[in-house]
Order: C-alpha cells, then sequence, then structure tokens
C-alpha cells in the first residue's frame, strides 16, 4: 500500500500531515503528486469533489515554494469565498513545520481595505476568488509577474458562474513561462479551450468517478408529490431530533423560500447562496458549525467549500442534472469513516433519474417512506417523556413560587395535567395536515357505487366489470353475468344470432305465452315466420340480418322492446 512518504515529499510536509492524521494518499493525491513534485510541466487533474484534490496540488505546491523570495509565487484561483477559505486554511494547516511560508485568501464580500494592507507584506501564496483578484491587480496591490504557479480549482464551476472573461483577464496578467494545473470534476468544451490557449502538453489525470463512492453513504429517495416535498422534509426532521444535515435546492430563490418555511415552522434552518454578503455568511456558518442549527439550505455553488463534519444527513430537495453535482452533494456526510445518508425527495415521473443514478455511479438506491403524522406524534411524544425522566434536577426553585403554582393546578388531576402537556406538546410538532404524504403514482381508473371503489370499468351509473366477457350488471345482477354477446333480464336469455328469444312456449302465432319449454318455431332469431314471409298483426317479421323492423306494434329496426 502506498503511503505519503513514497510520494517524494519533504521531511516538514510529511510532520505535518501525519500530525494531521493523514497516512493513506486518495488515488488523485497518489497520481498527481510525483507529477508535479517534478515542477517541469503543466497538469489537468479530473476528480469529483471529496477525493483528495486540495491535497493533491497543495502539499507539493508547498513543496516548490521558496521562504526567501519576496514576490508571490502562486495563485490558486477558486469559484466561491467559501471554497477560497477552505483552502487557505488547509494550506495553512500543512505548512505548519515549514518556515517562512505565508498564504492569504481574498475575496469579494470582505473588506478590501483590510486586503491591501494584508498584501504589503510578502505573500508566497494568494488564493482568490477571480473578481477580487482583477481588482487588487488593478489597485496594484498585487503584481502576477513573477507566478510561477497558476492553480485553477473547480474550473468547470468558475466557467458556470460566468468567470470566462476574468480567467482569461488574469491568465493575461501572469508571464508565460509557469506552470498551469487544472482540476476539474468534469471537462467541458471551454475548459478544453482553455487548456489549448494557455497550457502546454500537460500530462492528465483522470479518476473515474464510481471508484471514489464513499461506500458509507446510504442512498435512499422517497416519492411525494412536489407541493408536499416540504412537508416530507419537516416529517424526517420531526421524527429524528439528532439528525444534522445540509438541503440541496436548485436556485436562491428555492433556498430563501425553503428556510423562511422552516423558520416560520419553528424549526432551526437557514439558507446560504450568493445573495449574502460575507459577514451574514459567516453568521450563518458559524450557527452550523455550532450546531444551532439543524439543517443548513444551501445551492450547489454556495455549498462549495463548506467543511462541517460530522453530519448525518444531506437531502436534495431537487435533483441535479449532472451526476458529478449529486456525489459532489453526498460526499458532505459520511466523512472520517463514519456513517451517512443521501435522501432524494423526488416526484413519481422522476424515477429514472434514480435509475440513471444507480448505472452511472453503480450505487443502490433503496426506497423509502415518508414518515406518517400518527408515527411522528408518537416518536416525538415518548421522546419528549424520556427526557423529562432523564432531565437532571436544577436549582430549585423559590418555595413561594412552587406553593402558588401548586395552588394554580391543584384543581387538576394528574390524568388532566399529562393531558394538557401532551396536548401542548402536540401542537409545537407542526405536523400541518396528516395525510400520507408517499406518492405512489396515478390511481388506476375504476368506478364507484354506494362507496365502494370497482377496477376495470367506468364509473357512469356504478357499472361494474361483468364477471364473463361480454356484458355488464346493474342492480344486483347475479354473478352469473351475461354470456359473451347479449344479454338477460328477468327470462330473457341468449338467442340464435341476431335475435333473443323468451323463455316459455310459444303460441300459434309464434309467441312466447309465459310457461314451457325452450322450443323455438320455424324463422330464424326465434320468431314464428308467417306462411307469407311476414308476421302476423302485433308481432315481427324478420328484417335484415342481426336486427328486427318494426311491424304493426313492434319496436323500431335493430332495437329490441324490453318487455311486451
Amino acid at each position: 500500500m502506498t503511503t505519503f512518504s513514497d510520494l517524494g515529499l519533504s521531511a516538514p510536509i510529511l510532520d505535518a500531515i501525519t500530525s494531521l492524521g493523514f497516512e493513506t494518499p486518495t488515488e488523485i493525491q497518489e497520481k498527481a503528486i510525483p507529477h508535479l513534485l517534478g515542477g517541469d510541466a503543466d497538469f489537468i487533474g479530473l476528480a469529483q469533489t471529496g477525493t483528495g484534490k486540495t491535497a493533491a496540488f497543495g502539499l507539493p505546491l508547498l513543496d516548490l515554494l521558496d521562504p526567501e523570495a519576496d514576490f508571490t509565487q502562486a495563485i490558486v484561483l477558486a469559484p466561491t469565498r467559501e471554497l477560497g477559505q477552505q483552502i487557505a486554511e488547509q494550506l495553512a494547516l500543512f505548512s505548519g513545520k515549514q518556515k517562512g511560508i505565508r498564504t492569504l485568501a481574498v475575496y469579494g464580500g470582505a473588506n478590501i481595505a483590510m486586503q491591501i494592507k494584508a498584501l504589503k507584506k510578502t505573500r508566497h501564496v494568494v488564493i482568490a476568488t477571480p473578481g477580487r483578484l482583477i481588482d487588487l491587480v488593478k489597485r496594484k496591490a498585487i503584481h502576477l509577474e513573477q507566478v510561477r504557479y497558476v492553480v485553477l480549482d473547480e474550473a468547470d464551476e468558475m466557467l458556470n458562474m460566468g468567470f470566462k472573461e476574468e480567467l482569461d483577464t488574469i491568465l493575461g496578467f501572469t508571464p508565460e513561462e509557469k506552470q498551469t494545473w487544472l482540476f476539474s470534476a468534469t471537462m467541458p468544451k471551454e475548459i478544453r479551450r482553455m487548456v489549448k490557449d494557455y497550457m502546454t502538453d500537460p500530462f492528465e489525470v483522470r479518476i473515474d468517478p464510481k471508484t471514489v463512492v464513499n461506500t458509507n453513504i446510504e442512498h435512499q429517495y422517497a416519492v411525494v408529490h412536489p407541493k408536499d416535498k416540504a412537508e416530507a422534509l419537516t416529517r424526517f426532521l420531526d421524527l429524528d431530533p439528532e439528525l444534522y444535515g445540509v438541503v440541496f435546492c436548485r436556485t436562491k430563490m428555492d433556498t430563501q423560500k425553503l428556510a423562511e418555511h422552516l423558520i416560520k415552522g419553528g424549526y432551526r434552518a437557514d439558507a446560504i447562496h450568493g445573495d449574502l454578503s460575507q459577514a451574514a455568511r459567516d453568521r450563518v456558518m458559524m450557527r452550523f458549525k455550532q450546531r444551532d442549527l439543524q439543517v443548513l439550505i444551501a445551492t450547489d455553488v454556495a455549498a462549495r467549500g463548506i467543511d462541517v463534519n460530522d453530519l448525518t444527513h444531506v437531502f436534495h430537495f431537487a435533483l441535479p442534472n449532472d451526476q458529478a453535482y449529486y456525489t459532489h452533494r453526498s460526499g458532505r456526510t459520511a466523512r472520517a469513516g463514519k456513517k451517512g445518508i443521501s435522501m432524494s425527495l423526488i416526484g413519481f415521473k422522476e424515477k429514472y433519474k434514480i435509475n440513471h443514478l444507480e448505472k452511472g455511479l453503480g450505487v443502490e438506491f433503496a426506497r423509502v417512506e415518508v414518515p406518517l403524522a400518527d408515527a411522528v406524534v408518537e416518536t416525538r411524544l415518548r421522546s419528549w417523556a424520556m427526557g423529562l425522566m432523564a432531565e437532571e434536577e436544577g436549582a430549585a426553585p423559590p418555595q413561594e413560587l412552587v406553593e402558588q403554582i401548586d395552588l394554580l393546578l391543584g384543581p387538576l388531576s394528574k390524568e388532566d395535567m399529562i393531558a394538557r402537556l401532551v396536548a401542548r406538546e402536540l401542537g409545537r410538532l407542526n405536523l400541518g395536515h396528516r395525510a400520507d404524504l408517499n406518492d405512489r403514482g396515478p390511481k388506476k381508473k375504476g368506478f364507484k357505487k354506494d362507496g365502494q371503489s370497482f377496477k376495470g370499468g367506468t364509473s357512469a351509473g356504478g357499472f361494474k366489470k361483468p364477471f364473463k366477457k361480454g356484458g355488464y350488471k346493474k342492480d344486483g345482477y347475479g354473478k352469473d353475468g351475461y354470456k359473451k354477446g347479449g344479454y338477460k333480464k328477468d327470462s330473457y336469455q341468449k338467442g340464435k344470432p341476431g335475435g333473443y328469444k323468451k323463455k316459455p312456449v310459444w303460441d300459434d302465432d309464434g309467441f312466447a305465452t309465459g310457461g314451457g319449454d325452450w322450443a323455438p318455431r320455424e324463422g330464424s332469431g326465434g320468431y314464428r315466420k308467417s306462411m307469407s314471409g311476414g308476421a302476423k298483426k302485433g308481432g315481427y317479421k324478420k328484417g335484415k340480418p342481426g336486427g328486427f323492423k318494426k311491424g304493426p306494434g313492434g319496436p323500431k329496426k335493430g332495437g329490441y322492446k324490453k318487455r311486451w
């Protein structure tokens, strides 16, 4: 098994990462570090978030710096303030055993005057967001003419955020004789163009996404109607008070709307997105890290750089279109060997997205049910009661106050007291409507009669599909139903093709008298044909095949008279 000591890193770097608990390099670290330490070519590293890319470029970069030089030797560009801060923090830790290496993070939303003041001292590595770096260059607060190394972290995300022109501008400030290291999760056309324009014969390392899926993550999904997603999320929060996680939405508006809904319901939640000021973002993140917040609502971009341990859950309020983003999101949980759950809330018609993720990432998803309201009530009330029992006695309240409360509550029995306490706690659960939120797909069409539903037919009139093919029954007709091709009622039943006959015997005119055996007389269809080929008065005569035409007193063509 390869260790960091096998990769050619210096002793101070090895001492620093050993003290941090680093033992075995990840695949991207194992392949990138030896090549970057060679220091003679451009480099492309394609790997997902959570694979250790910061150490993959940060460790060799620190080893290549000259602490005696009094100019900026390297710049690291990141798409967001959070990611820039995280990179700066990690580089500071990695260089903890080195002497004289100084780093600085600069980004928008922070006081630029303070950053200009900090840059008056030599900074060997500057970690920056593109817009703020250009601003500082134009103010002549930083000079890039002697930069030896340019690192583009999350390059695909920077292009997605519209930083194409800024990147071109920054790379134009740097000398031609430099090394460019590009790290990205994907390689779109714009990245290829940048490689062609600014890099020379780069060495490329590609890590298969399937090999980096954290096996400690349990992938789950629940099927709910889109309008019920927020309510479904609260059910999971209510059921597990120890849940601690991030909820991912697709847009800034979605994050704010969901956060406001949860806060209004009394949940410990807040949102983080690009419209927040740096001070507001810092306050939200501080509250989340201190667990004052149970869940953080975030967009994919705003979540870049969020480095919080012990997350139990990641919720996908809306699934991303790119599988790489799903891996980014899910990788927030199950860190440091711990278990975690990645749960997707999807509509019934989005099941295909789960199938694509299973095939693309080589993982299995388990369908789970949104907890029923009654289950939430039972679990929370039991937890509440056990919490009361386990609560240690604090300082004794004043005796006078206890006596006053005793007088007020004296009329209540123990049962009344418990009932009122339970009712009060129940009112705090914010269960909304108590319906089953699980979407089981469109219901099969059927029909209903007298409060009972039947499958397989139309609802008009309460008809039910017959037991035998070809007919229908209504209002209590027997299970025997109707045989194919005809109907019977009272004493009618199918006769020969094209007609019906009445069960009893026939009189001389070919009509039934109401009793006797089945005995059709001559003539097609069970009616007696007269000697002249027509029916006698008041009867029927044979018309075209398959029907009868009205004779004197008979029905119209093609129809039958129900009663004689």
